[in-house]
């Protein structure tokens, strides 16, 4: 049963996740902070892969201040592992801890963990509270939970739209439609992403370069672009010497070789009805332990992903103002029927003035991913 200052505490543990948004991939976002009489003895969160995880933070922050943790309470929003990876077990650590509680936001699906770490910590005599803000715990790392139960990334599209839903004129103008603040904020997206995906029309376009630039990061996400007849110019902004990945049905030794010396890798992959089998591109990325990926694209590539069944989420920037007769956000068939719309289910709404933000996913590929976190 839940103590009164459960929900308190683990929201710091959620602070301390988040803290750490840009820098544990591909490992999950983890917060832990240890209590004892109501006062606050430790915390941490895991740090770059390789290096230690959230409990074994807290645990030496605490001991760095001279704190003995028997007796005390854990809280950590997701379940301790239980396996030796790039480090040892943490729940070996929190055993040797001696606290009398633990609380955790979520269980762990990585078939490594699977209830383990929790069946360890029971087994030592200590006492476990699970599903305790499991999905606050989800949000910050829906990438992650989706990679171990599906074999694939999270996928989000980034769009920005007039009113009347209309992306960039005919005459190819778009920038910008929203403002900076709205950019600003699409630039924190990018960050937490593991790879930024987008079309080689956006590239002959616009000719992005796709990179973090309104906020400090330590690392850069990933670049992609889907190129079915790699077709991409080799002098396109998007090759500033970081790692770019290209997506392809064709290949040409020589080109590729050229853009290698750029530090870009041409990845070849299935054709489905003429075009890069978008579905490959996704598992391919899960076997890369990519967690998140961050589109922006134009209307053709965000069309085929949705019609693939690929978008799980929806990130659009509404400005006040109308285009009228222009490009839309999605390239897709004409429906017959009301019933044959692609329906997604609003969470979030948030200002960013004077534009207006709105984050719609597929709400029943959400609660299988709540699902799976929750400890039966």
């Amino acid at each position: 049963m839940n103590q009164p200052d459960d929900f308190y505490w683990m929201n710091k543990a959620l602070e301390q996740a988040a803290s750490v948004m840009f820098v544990t991939t591909p490992n999950p976002r983890v917060g832990c902070v240890i209590v004892k009489n109501r006062q606050l003895l430790g915390q941490g969160a895991t740090q770059k892969a390789g290096g230690p995880h959230a409990e074994v933070c807290a645990i030496h922050n605490a001991q760095d201040n001279g704190h003995d943790l028997a007796g005390s309470t854990f809280y950590v929003t997701l379940e301790p592992c239980s396996h030796y990876g790039k480090t040892p077990p943490c729940v070996d650590a929190i055993i040797a801890a001696r606290p009398a509680r633990v609380v955790i936001a979520m269980a762990d699906p990585n078939p490594l963990v699977g209830g383990r770490g929790i069946a360890r910590l029971q087994e030592a005599g200590i006492e476990v509270h699970c599903n305790l803000l499991a999905e606050q715990a989800l949000a910050l790392n829906p990438g992650f939970i989706s990679r171990m139960l599906t074999g694939r990334p999270w996928v989000w599209t980034k769009l920005a739209s007039s009113l009347d839903g209309r992306m960039a004129l005919y005459n190819g103008q778009s920038q910008w439609i929203t403002s900076a603040a709205a950019r600003a904020d699409g630039h924190y997206w990018r960050a937490r992403s593991c790879v930024v995906l987008t079309g080689l029309g956006t590239v002959l376009h616009d000719d992005p370069l796709m990179t973090v630039r309104s906020l400090a990061t330590p690392r850069q996400p990933v670049r992609a672009i889907i190129d079915s007849r790699f077709a991409v110019p080799e002098t396109a902004r998007i090759f500033n010497g970081e790692p770019v990945w290209v997506f392809t049905t064709h290949l040409d030794e020589a080109k590729a070789a050229r853009l290698l010396a750029k530090n870009v890798q041409l990845i070849v992959m299935p054709e489905k009805n003429g075009h890069v089998d978008l579905d490959a591109v996704l598992a391919w990325m899960g076997k890369q332990q990519i967690n998140e990926v961050h589109v922006e694209a134009g209307p053709g590539l965000n069309g085929a992903l949705l019609q693939a069944g690929l978008l799980d989420e929806l990130l659009l920037y509404m400005a006040p103002k109308i285009l009228g007769d222009a490009h839309g956000l999605f390239r897709l068939p004409v429906l017959n029927e009301l019933d044959q719309a692609y329906q997604f289910d609003f969470f979030e709404t948030q200002t960013f003035a004077p534009d207006l933000r709105l984050r719609a996913r597929l709400q029943n590929r959400w609660d299988t991913l709540l699902n799976s976190v929750v400890h039966k």
